[in-house]
């Protein structure tokens, strides 16, 4: 954390003293909703106002982000969310993870040489997983929703066929990869009709896209997986030259799976467990860190503590995380206090631990790609919702007359054993794509409780994801509230390349030249790295809400880097 954040903390403790002790509240006075686009928190608030709980509004913010932003997320793409249900106290892992298909064996994902092909992987029909958000918005409105699928998703049919205007990111984002999207008839007839690529400022209607989520809402599960969408996503796939079948997409399910529960500090943390990478990796750091006073030290001894405790936990995710159901993983060990005791004995609280194998290579953005939103509803419910297409546009195949976006996440697997992905991580056997397996994430929707606060929070962002999250938790840990904890600078390391990636002003020249000498390597921002190959621009989209309590006040915040982002508090009537 900077030093700007820290001075803010210093001033909102001594005014949180100076309000005396209270009892914390029972219950939420109202709802709190934040996403990544202001139509789809919008949705989440007029589905609540309807009388849905956060499930409900979950499938609204979430049918709508699938129309509003095809470059992150969609009904061709998958999801994982934290559901927790406050009449039973129960918490739950509902896992929307995309599955590889049959024919989709690791030779198909190399070139003549036998090198990983990205072509193959990113882009087009073999990149494509069997999608899973539709089974999960079938799935979360019959066994936990209010209200029947056609009302929630009945706000992101309305704009699908409505419109709505082409924001800069949707815009710059398919200029650049619009060279492969203009290789598939139906992508070109969604996202350049006439002949005529979308623009700033158009209005972009999708009604094939409403009308596959009309047969969605009116026939649930069937209604995408089999019938008339089934058919046209396996057509549309094998005339690109990929190999789907129909009994694959009717063979989907939706997994429940028991989330980790952790401790740090004063917290009960409830986050992800596999196949996402992220809730182990999210417990071992924050179990290295917690004997230490973070507030205290000096902001390059804080920095250098947390990036070593990034470094031990992405070198485990590498070799140990993948599907639960295909692999054994020692998850028992990985959460151990134990395990991240000894973990912590082999830092060296002066010198940066070399990690082994550096590639090299910098590890790319994904600012853009994947979409958190986070919902509190005033009966205390509450879900954190991660989804996403992997790249940037997914594969950039829509199966003609579905409206569908297809995702990449194929790219997820570890296609050729020990080689890195798109986001610069890699992964051996326990990774490995097999028919019907999900591939390793890092999407990571994580609860935090005290006696004082409850709070959502997720983010976009690849392997960034993970670091995202631990940053926000310590923000809050730090007494940060939702908006401050959204705005934080961050920084990144994830064992290999061997790298501290920054943005700017998430640490001081001072810092990084103390940091440089403990053997660090830092790729700085070009304002403090002249000439150098450093982070050019921010990244991530954390969106977080939380209920005060104490104070018994919601809020919310959404991250300010993204300009079409929103919270909003819903006051109980």
């Amino acid at each position: 954390m900077n030093r700007i954040a820290w001075l803010l903390l210093a001033f909102l403790l001594p005014l949180a003293a100076a309000a005396g002790p209270a009892a914390p509240a029972a219950h939420p006075p109202g709802a709190a909703v934040a996403s990544a686009h202001h139509l789809a928190t919008e949705a989440g608030i007029e589905i609540l106002r309807q009388g849905g709980n956060a499930f409900d509004a979950a499938v609204a913010v979430s049918g709508v982000l699938s129309v509003v932003e095809p470059i992150s997320s969609g009904l061709g793409g998958g999801g994982m969310w934290l559901l927790h249900d406050a009449k039973s106290g129960r918490d739950v892992f509902v896992d929307g993870r995309e599955t590889a298909p049959a024919a989709a064996t690791p030779d198909k994902f190399l070139d003549a040489k036998g090198n990983l092909d990205p072509q193959r992987s990113q882009n087009g029909p073999w990149s494509a997983g069997i999608p899973g958000l539709p089974a999960m918005l079938v799935h979360v409105a019959e066994k936990y929703g209010r209200l029947p699928l056609k009302q929630s998703l009945a706000p992101a049919i309305r704009i699908a066929r409505e419109g709505f205007p082409v924001y800069a990111r949707m815009a710059n984002g398919y200029a650049v990869k619009r060279q492969v999207m203009d290789r598939y008839p139906g992508t070109r007839a969604v996202f350049s009709p006439g002949g005529k690529p979308i623009r700033e400022g158009d209005v972009f209607r999708q009604p094939d896209l409403a009308a596959t989520l009309e047969r969605l809402a009116a026939q649930g599960f069937d209604g995408f997986y089999r019938g008339t969408t089934a058919k046209r996503l396996v057509a549309g796939v094998n005339a690109a030259g990929g190999q789907w079948t129909l009994e694959e997409l009717a063979a989907y399910r939706i997994k429940e799976r028991e989330p980790i529960h952790f401790r740090y500090h004063d917290w009960n943390i409830t986050t992800a467990p596999p196949p996402s990478s992220g809730g182990i990796a999210l417990a071992q750091m924050l179990q290295i860190l917690a004997p230490y006073d973070l507030k205290a030290m000096p902001e390059a001894e804080r920095v250098h503590m947390v990036v070593e405790s990034m470094r031990r936990a992405f070198r485990d995710r590498t070799f140990y995380l993948g599907d639960p159901d295909f692999v054994k993983i020692p998850q028992r060990l990985l959460l151990s206090p134990d395990y991240a005791a000894g973990l912590r004995a082999g830092i060296d609280p002066d010198k940066a631990t070399p990690s082994n194998l550096l590639s090299g290579q910098p590890t790319p953005l994904e600012d853009e790609e994947t979409t958190h939103f986070s919902i509190i509803d005033a009966d205390g419910n509450r879900v954190a919702a991660t989804q996403t297409v992997n790249l940037l546009f997914g594969s950039g195949l829509v199966p003609p007359g579905t409206g569908v976006l297809l995702n990449d996440e194929m790219d997820d697997f570890a296609l050729k054993p020990g080689t890195p992905n798109a986001f610069g991580v890699m992964g051996y056997e326990a990774n490995a794509p097999k028919p019907g397996k999900r591939m390793l994430s890092s999407m990571t929707p994580t609860f935090m409780e005290s006696r004082d606060k409850v709070v959502v929070l997720g983010t976009p962002g690849g392997s960034r994801i993970i670091t995202m999250v631990l940053l926000g938790i310590l923000g809050y840990d730090a007494g940060l509230e939702a908006p401050q904890v959204a705005a934080l600078p961050r920084y990144h390391h994830q064992w290999l390349p061997d790298v501290i990636d920054a943005e700017p002003k998430a640490i001081s020249a001072e810092a990084a030249q103390a940091l440089q000498a403990m053997g660090h390597t830092i790729e700085l921002p070009p304002d403090r790295a002249e000439g150098g190959r450093g982070s050019s621009h921010v990244w991530g989209n954390l969106q977080t809400v939380e209920w005060d309590r104490r104070a018994n006040v919601m809020r919310g915040g959404s991250d300010p880097r993204n300009p079409e982002g929103k919270a909003a508090v819903l006051a109980q009537p």
